[in-house]
């Protein structure tokens, strides 16, 4: 009983003995790991191990002497400069609002006969000569004005002068007093776009409220064509050759700027596809198409296009019974430009041009409606030049030669 009792009491005295040295143990280990992760805090800290700082950097104070919480901040904090940011800050400040003013009739809702704003839209700041500056937008942003209005960038409105303005290509011109300008834009060369390159629009969407937005996309097609209906009597006049962009053009961008990203005009954005199963086809009308228009517009008031003196109308037009009847055309020419007025003393008239003829060759080249015509006189034709035509009269074909003056839009 007695050798029981001491060896128990030496077996209890054993393992106290142990629990005594590993609790002694483990309190050094834990007070070395303490030691150890207090050492190590910064250099996980700067190698970014410990991420879940990010989360409240913008909350964190800047003791400039808290190395750690400095370098937070640093890593959200940061300027950021692209080719975009770039071509935006060289050209953004060129692009300005342009305000419709009209008057309103007695018989208006308000019924005093004043003058509201009408429209808005963009413009471009293109020139600064002396104490003037000049400013392209479109044909349908000054439409029917009684007055025009350029709100620059920072909010400054300046009362405009129309210098002139192109129904065809949908451009006009604008002066005003140059005195608040800060920027002009640069012209580019729109001739050497590439498919996919990318491009930024500038302008007014919707008004005042998002003036100067920017939005980015690239160029989606080159020389696409697009008819357009004049004077809306559901016939089409002419065909624009325009610019694509997937970039995002809204009512009230028109006028406004695409740029490239070296910040240089290269399109006047103009339109876009409206349909609701039509989403990012923006169009804009290629500056180096553009260029000779302003200059005409700034300088004469209007564009000096070559100048026949014909009132016209397609044979495509024209019913069957009506060819073969009044125009007398071979049965198998269904084509050409039939002449409804030949105006006193035009070019037309001095070549011997009638009422009836129907016009189908121009140069030696085939002219299938009004719209073939008008493109032969406008873009290959100038002044004072000379042009051969070939023309049915009474079912014969026929040939003269006339020359081109400048009296007045075709």
């Amino acid at each position: 009983m007695g050798y029981y009792d001491d060896h128990s009491q030496e077996r209890y005295r054993e393992q106290k003995g142990k629990k005594s040295g590993f609790f002694l143990a483990s309190f050094v280990g834990a007070i070395i790991g303490a030691i150890v992760v207090i050492l190590a805090i910064p250099t996980l800290s700067k190698q970014g191990v410990l991420p879940y700082k990010m989360e409240s950097a913008q909350n964190l104070p800047t003791d400039t002497n808290n190395n750690n919480q400095q370098n937070v901040i640093k890593q959200v904090s940061y300027d950021v400069t692209t080719n975009t940011t770039k071509a935006v800050d060289k050209t953004g400040e060129a692009v300005v609002g342009i305000n419709n003013i009209q008057a309103t009739s007695f018989w208006s809702d308000n019924g005093n006969g004043s003058e509201q704003e009408a429209g808005t839209g963009s413009g471009v700041i293109y020139k600064k000569e002396g104490n003037q500056a000049f400013v392209v937008t479109n044909h349908h942003v000054v439409e029917g004005a009684t007055k025009l209005e350029v709100t620059l960038s920072d909010g400054t409105k300046i009362p405009a002068k129309l210098l002139g303005s192109d129904i065809w290509t949908d451009l006009a011109v604008l002066q005003i007093d140059a005195g608040e300008v800060k920027k002009v834009a640069e012209f580019g060369n729109s001739d050497i776009l590439k498919m996919g390159e990318p491009v930024i629009a500038i302008g007014n969407p919707l008004g005042a409220t998002f003036s100067g937005s920017v939005t980015q996309g690239i160029i989606s097609g080159l020389k696409r064509t697009i008819p357009v209906d004049i004077n809306q009597d559901g016939i089409i006049d002419w065909q624009s050759e325009v610019l694509q962009t997937d970039a995002a053009i809204n009512p009230g961008n028109s006028g406004g700027a695409l740029i490239n990203m070296e910040g240089q005009v290269i399109g006047i954005n103009s339109m876009k596809i409206a349909q609701s199963a039509v989403e990012g086809i923006g169009l804009s009308i290629p500056i180096n198409s553009a260029k000779p228009i302003i200059n005409d517009l700034e300088h004469y008031g209007s564009v000096k296009r070559p100048y026949m003196g014909v009132d016209l109308k397609s044979v495509s037009e024209i019913p069957a019974y009506y060819q073969q009847e009044a125009l007398k055309l071979p049965r198998n020419v269904n084509y050409g430009v039939a002449l409804r007025q030949v105006v006193p003393n035009s070019p037309a008239s001095q070549a011997g041009l009638k009422e009836l003829d129907v016009i189908v060759e121009m140069d030696g080249q085939k002219i299938n409606d009004v719209i073939d015509l008008r493109k032969h006189l406008y873009q290959t034709k100038k002044i004072g030049e000379q042009m051969k035509v070939k023309f049915y009269r009474d079912g014969k074909l026929q040939e003269t030669t006339l020359t081109l003056s400048a009296e007045k839009l075709q």
